[in-house]
């Protein structure tokens, strides 16, 4: 799988780019919303997804983590596929469908093209607990927390196979004990604890 992508800008266009990674261009679809905070940037580090279909491999980048994870959500929905998902994001910034997910506001979301009442019902229905739970545990991560340790045992523990949400709720627990601890001790001590 490929996670993300480090290099130079080769091509860009509102909803495609190319990066040239060691030589390799790797073509990238892109929302608007990462077009805007890109535009004149000539190297980088693109977040990415990779969507495998019978007929195609194709790439989505993201700008930031919460741009995609909330891709990835949106393209968990019934009926809600990668390109509807991008025009989601491309339509509105993640902040605002997130709010207009959590405060079930479906009738914004129905303005977006592509997406009809019926649609449009169902993201609220089939994302508005899973982002409430996720906006809590974010509430709950203080910025001290943050930290580049923390982050790396995270992403250890949610390849273990253990959620996001239950991995960052024993993480903060034994960070809050242990706040010195290297990636492999907070791993470690999580474990013991889930």
């Amino acid at each position: 799988m490929i996670v993300h992508l480090n290099g130079k800008v080769s091509l860009r266009s509102p909803a495609f780019m190319i990066i040239d990674c060691g030589g390799i261009g790797y073509g990238v679809q892109i929302s608007l919303n990462t077009y805007e905070k890109i535009c004149e940037v000539k190297e980088l580090k693109l977040l990415t997804y990779l969507s495998i279909k019978e007929d195609s491999h194709t790439l989505y980048g993201f700008f930031d983590e919460e741009e995609r994870q909330l891709f990835i959500s949106l393209i968990a929905v019934n009926g809600i596929g990668t390109n509807t998902a991008r025009m989601i994001l491309s339509s509105l910034k993640p902040s605002e469908i997130k709010s207009a997910i959590l405060n079930g506001n479906w009738t914004l979301l129905k303005t977006i093209k592509g997406i009809g009442p019926k649609t449009a019902q169902r993201l609220v229905i089939d994302l508005q607990d899973k982002l409430k739970k996720s906006e809590s545990i974010d509430g709950l991560q203080p910025n001290t927390y943050a930290s580049p340790a923390f982050e790396e045992a995270l992403s250890a523990l949610i390849s273990l196979g253990f959620s996001k949400i239950e991995a960052e709720k024993g993480l903060l627990k034994v960070k809050q004990q242990n706040p010195d601890s290297s990636v492999e001790q907070l791993v470690k001590l999580t474990l013991k604890n889930l």
